[in-house]
């Protein structure tokens, strides 16, 4: 009878796992406020870097391409070793609580010291630059992979581990918004005190590092005083000889490989922002006479209409989530967006004007939020799966595969950019004269290569990231069995999971 009493114990345990709530409101919301934080730097790097380094500081488009790429190199190594860290090794603090606090100071420097101009120039200006560059991703992975961890240990109900990282990735989407509106303050009020053209784009790009990264790292380390790590995984050990390392497991994950490779053919949704200052010089469009107002409006524009799209997918992915699940979601949205894509790029050469082509950027820019937040569930429920399937949870790992793939993602737009640039010949030095103010003529065939950095290039991307996502089938009744399952197994493993 004991014994029966025992299993009907562990069985309602194992039901109420979907039902139950473990995160109270109040650690909830804070870990949301937290990712506001941690992206308004991810943000203002992500949105600005290239057209600093190449508008800005005048490097060349070759340097800055084969920087991101060796860069990306790089953290094929890093991110999974911070990962490995966080498999192995829980403090008195927690296994991922403490990361938040410890990065936030140095990102604060490091975000700065990104985006200030000195005063050496060619190879000691490169030299400064990719160090810099390098020492930031590092970083910002020592504190991302810990982060967007988190929700795997905070809670074992996929349901509200769902909604934690939908509302966070939605709360940073706010940031994308903020860090779009401050060029729109700062530029003309610059431009207004007399500085140059160039002069001003130097200043503006400081103030708005200096601001974002102090102000975000204050409220991203927040979530290491009120978050809670309810489930204590076993710390994961160092393979024995002839066994599978971890590495292995990660990568023979099919349902989390598959959102891997999505990811990384998703690179293009980062091109709607990053590339909108790059379209604002060069693309033809003319919203203004003046230089630094029309680069404002004209990339204001196209930004404003990414943060609806994507900001608004954010919002109602919660309520989506009823209706359709996580492959439905991705596949529609990115179908959608591609082409919403062709639409814009046909409607804005031909009409010259860019406010036509509001609707249909908007619409394009809804895969960002779709992908943004549903992204990382899918990870999550991949990790499920492979803890089900071996007994194991690489869960750091698994995270640092995402942002991976998210810094790649960003690269591979970057190195787009500064492509796209080499291909149609644009000489940013014979741009400006010798006060510093703009005298830029271009062809009709460079104002379109330009101009389909955010239309035909981030469309075509959407539509290969759908392909993988059609493999994946960690959905319907084989998710809802897996999380019963899941939890029956952590229970006879004596792995505890405080309410």
């Amino acid at each position: 009878m004991w014994i029966l009493s025992q299993a009907a114990t562990k069985n309602r345990e194992t039901a109420d796992v979907t039902a139950k709530k473990f995160v109270p409101k109040k650690e909830f919301w804070f870990f949301n406020i937290a990712a506001l934080g941690q992206c308004l730097a991810y943000s203002c790097m992500s949105s600005y870097v290239t057209d600093f380094y190449v508008n800005v500081l005048r490097l060349t488009p070759l340097f800055v391409l084969l920087l991101m790429l060796l860069a990306r190199v790089w953290d094929a190594v890093n991110d999974p070793i911070m990962g490995m860290i966080v498999d192995r090794h829980r403090t008195r603090w927690g296994r991922m609580r403490p990361y938040p606090v410890i990065t936030a100071i140095p990102i604060m420097i490091l975000t700065t010291l990104m985006f200030f101009k000195p005063s050496f120039v060619d190879t000691p200006l490169m030299i400064y630059t990719a160090v810099v560059y390098v020492l930031w991703g590092m970083t910002y992975t020592a504190s991302d992979v810990p982060y967007w961890s988190l929700p795997n240990v905070m809670t074992p109900n996929p349901d509200e581990r769902a909604r934690l990282i939908s509302l966070g990735r939605t709360f940073g989407g706010i940031s994308t918004g903020i860090v779009t509106v401050l060029p729109m303050i700062i530029g003309p009020i610059l431009s207004a005190k007399g500085y140059s053209d160039a002069k001003a784009d130097e200043i503006k790009y400081l103030l708005m590092a200096v601001s974002c990264s102090i102000i975000g790292m204050i409220i991203f380390s927040t979530v290491s005083f009120t978050a809670k790590e309810r489930i204590n995984l076993p710390n994961a050990v160092k393979k024995a000889s002839g066994e599978k390392s971890n590495l292995y497991y990660v990568f023979h994950c099919k349902p989390l490989m598959l959102v891997v490779i999505s990811g990384v053919l998703s690179f293009g949704r980062y091109m709607l922002q990053a590339a909108a200052p790059h379209v604002a010089r060069y693309a033809g469009f003319k919203m203004s006479d003046n230089f630094q107002t029309n680069i404002t409006t004209v990339s204001l524009t196209i930004q404003i209409c990414t943060a609806i799209g994507m900001f608004g997918a954010m919002v109602v992915a919660p309520f989506l989530y009823k209706k359709f699940n996580y492959k439905q979601l991705m596949i529609y949205t990115c179908i959608a967006g591609f082409f919403a894509s062709l639409v814009t790029c046909a409607v804005g050469w031909f009409t010259k004007n860019l406010l036509f082509c509001v609707p249909t950027l908007i619409i394009s820019s809804i895969p960002l939020g779709i992908i943004n937040v549903v992204s990382y569930a899918m990870v999550c429920d991949s990790l499920d799966y492979m803890e089900w399937e071996t007994g194991r949870r690489n869960t750091g790992l698994g995270s640092a595969c995402q942002s991976f793939v998210n810094k790649l993602g960003n690269a591979l737009s970057t190195v787009m950019i500064i492509a796209m640039y080499m291909i149609v010949s644009i000489d940013v030095n014979s741009m400006y004269d010798a006060s510093g103010a703009a005298n830029i003529h271009l062809s009709s065939v460079q104002e379109f290569a330009m101009f389909s950095l955010i239309t035909l290039v981030p469309g075509v991307s959407m539509l290969l990231c759908a392909i993988p996502i059609f493999k994946y089938d960690i959905v319907g009744e084989k998710k809802d069995r897996i999380t019963r399952e899941l939890a029956q197994m952590r229970a006879d493993r004596g792995i505890e999971v405080e309410g």
